[in-house]
């Protein structure tokens, strides 16, 4: 990018040219107006801003390069990555950056209370208090519009961004959006994910092209898929139920460990988080005190600890619901490539590396019941989405594919 120095928070990022320098020209003027300068790009200087893509497309990668490029303290290179603050930021550990990562099913009004005071107040360190907010779409309404009046108005040292995974800016409150510079990042090729992981090392060409692929883009589900065994296990396992399918009751007890496994995931996941809420909230309540107030104070306090259970079980079936749209992603894309493969449409497959159950797939199932085997998917995707238990939409899944399948 031509008058930006090579290996700066912006080489980080897989979107086009366009969107980098767009970024990167922010940032300056962002720089040039904390500095009193008058700024050089027409409407290059902005407070609140949203950013958009589909899952996957690095609108966090984009968000956390753009703040580390507002808090580098470079002098002569704007988002060095080299710097101090940089390097902070880009770990999620800089102390005027504020990066909330929504667990939980909805973005609550308390949640964004304490944003709001959070960006009221002024940078310690750096040029700009920085406050990123994920999947701002789970924002509820009554989070949105206690959150509008600092999207609106910022604090003078204050840089708001939102981010949601999607491709449509309405997913997002009007109130919101309308006051918000928007930004759509869009899927990056599978070249782009093979060159940002072949640069951070550890892995083979080949791994990373296989990550990049079967991925779709996903850029963070790259990463994973081509760092984490267990994934590749469970990516392995959810493709070859496509096989599974002709076999019986093997399909059905395969789904059965695949959200079994997920759940005790979960559960190991999240349990620090969850220990230091409960640490937390027992200190805060005098939990463990003695004397004649203990019992008055235990029995006080019984509806705030069923609140934070309330919390923590939303947070895991959140987990659960994502580990298994993504999986369902994965085996909607062999059924894609055994279509591909029936039209000789010459496109790439999403997963090279099991061409042949795709080839299988595309002589005995047939383009028509392909096709069913995705609405399959679809329809089983949606319902997580109704409160349907998971292991019933999956074996439901299952009974679609035979019936797809023509099996008996």
């Amino acid at each position: 990018m031509v008058g930006v120095s090579a290996q700066t928070v912006f080489d980080r990022l897989a979107g086009p040219q366009s969107l980098n320098r767009m970024l990167y020209d922010a940032a300056t003027a962002a720089r040039q107006k904390a500095r009193g300068a008058g700024v050089d790009k027409q409407n290059a200087f902005t407070q609140s801003w949203l950013f958009t893509g589909p899952p996957g497309s690095g609108r966090s990668v984009a968000a956390k390069a753009f703040a580390a490029a507002l808090v580098c303290s470079n002098p002569e290179v704007v988002g060095c990555g080299r710097c101090e603050d940089c390097r902070l930021a880009l770990v999620d550990a800089h102390g005027d950056i504020v990066h909330i990562i929504p667990h939980e099913l909805t973005i609550s009004v308390d949640r964004m209370r304490e944003v709001i005071g959070s960006a009221a107040t002024q940078p310690t360190v750096a040029n700009w208090r920085v406050i990123i907010i994920e999947d701002a779409d789970r924002l509820s309404d009554g989070a949105a519009n206690a959150l509008l009046k600092t999207v609106e108005e910022p604090a003078e040292r204050t840089i708001i961004i939102l981010c949601s995974p999607s491709t449509d800016p309405h997913d997002i409150a009007i109130t919101l959006r309308s006051r918000c510079r928007h930004v759509y990042v869009p899927t990056p090729s599978a070249e782009s994910v093979t060159r940002i992981l072949m640069a951070e090392g550890g892995i083979s060409e080949d791994a990373a092209r296989l990550a990049a692929a079967s991925s779709g883009g996903h850029i963070g589900r790259a990463r994973h898929l081509a760092h984490n065994q267990a994934a590749q296990i469970r990516r392995a396992n959810i493709l070859n139920l496509a096989e599974l399918i002709y076999h019986g009751d093997q399909a059905f007890r395969t789904v059965n460990t695949l959200v079994k496994g997920i759940e005790a995931e979960s559960r190991d996941a999240l349990a620090e988080v969850e220990k230091a809420e409960s640490d937390k909230l027992m200190v805060s309540l005098g939990m463990g005190t003695r004397g004649k107030g203990a019992q008055k104070l235990l029995r006080g306090t019984t509806g705030q600890l069923k609140d934070l259970e309330k919390t923590q079980e939303r947070r895991r079936t959140r987990f659960l619901r994502d580990a298994l749209d993504l999986s369902l992603v994965d085996l909607a894309g062999i059924y894609r490539d055994a279509l591909l493969i029936s039209s000789g449409a010459g496109i790439s497959l999403t997963h090279p590396d099991f061409e042949g159950l795709s080839r299988e797939l595309a002589e005995r199932v047939g383009n028509e019941g392909l096709v069913a085997c995705l609405d399959a998917i679809s329809v089983c995707r949606e319902s997580f989405g109704f409160n349907v238990r998971p292991i019933v939409a999956m074996d439901a899944l299952v009974g679609r594919l035979r019936k797809a399948y023509r099996v008996s």
